[in-house]
Parts: C-alpha cells; structure tokens; sequence
C-alpha cells in the first residue's frame, strides 16, 4: 500500500467498527489492518479519540455522497430503488449504522447517529413526496423502512441472516408505497 492519509485510516475504522463496534476501532488493529505500523497512526492523529471522530466523519460523508449520487436520477422511483439495492447490499454500512445507534450514549457518537439519520429519512421522505405521497404518510413509511433495514442488521448481527437478499428490494418498495421493478 502507497502512503496512507487521514482518511485510509477512517475507512479503514469504520471496516473495523462494523466488524466489532466501537471498542474495534483500536490503533494497533487498525493499523494491522492496513499493514503499518502504529507509528504512522500518529502522523494524522493525536488519538483513538480523533481517529474515531474521523471514522464518524466519514460515515457521515459516505451518506452524503451517496444522496449526491442519487441525485443525478429523475424518476423518484427509480431513485428509491437504487438507494435500496445499494443500502441492501452493502452490509458494511447496514453494520456500521447497526454499531453506532447501538453506541448512541456516547455524546459524540449520538450527535452523529441523530444527524446521519435524520437527513437519511428526510431524503427517502422527499423522495417519497416526489413520488406523490403526501407528507404524513411519507414520513410513516420511511420510518417503517428504515427501521426494518436496521432491524436487518440486527438480524445480520446475531447470524439469523447472513445479509440481507438483494430480492427484498422489491418487498421493500411495496412497503413504500412504490412499484415494483
């Protein structure tokens, strides 16, 4: 691996955050993971705590990115879709968000989980809007959207599913109020 910056080292956190929660995001197995030594750690951070802001930062960042992304597609149907094959077959993410709400005590944490999940839901509530649904019934949806892909996390989390198949997508848009493929 070439010369690693802050933000090799926050991806590479939030791999480990998935894999083992918080107390995973740990200098030395981080570091392990990315094949340095600990030494380099310090070249970017003063500490675990600012290397788990900055996975935090990250993951907050990711969210964004994929919005961005979306954006690009007209069809709000289309756009939901999408959202949801990538939201299903990234299990890093559905573990990561599963992790962090499970650690949302943490004032740090809890600050960026609200956030995270806030402008999440408020994007698939607008897109449901677009879609036609009025806003009470977008927001009740969502909710209940939402909260099954982090129940499946869960599920994921204590091996009752291995990850979530791609063919619930479709369950899922049903569930939304949209139409299938």
């Amino acid at each position: 691996m070439g010369r690693l910056n802050a933000d090799d080292w926050a991806r590479a956190a939030l791999d480990a955050l998935a894999e083992g929660g918080l107390a995973a995001v740990a200098v030395e197995p981080v570091a392990v993971r990315l094949g340095v030594s600990k030494g380099s750690f310090y070249w970017h951070f003063a500490n675990r705590h600012a290397l788990v802001e900055a996975a935090l930062w990250r993951w907050e960042a990711e969210t964004e990115e994929i919005i961005a992304g979306l954006e690009a597609v007209r069809d709000p149907v289309a756009r939901m879709r999408m959202l949801l094959e990538g939201a299903l077959g990234s299990g890093r993410d559905a573990a990561v968000s599963f992790r962090l709400i499970s650690e949302a005590d943490d004032p740090v944490v809890g600050a960026v989980v609200r956030r995270v999940s806030e402008r999440r839901l408020a994007y698939m509530q607008a897109t449901l809007e677009e879609a036609g649904q009025p806003p009470g019934e977008a927001r009740r949806r969502v909710l209940a959207g939402y909260g099954g892909y982090l129940g499946l996390a869960a599920l994921a989390r204590v091996g009752v599913v291995a990850e979530p198949p791609l063919d619930l997508v479709d369950t899922l848009m049903a569930e939304l109020g949209l139409p299938p493929a």
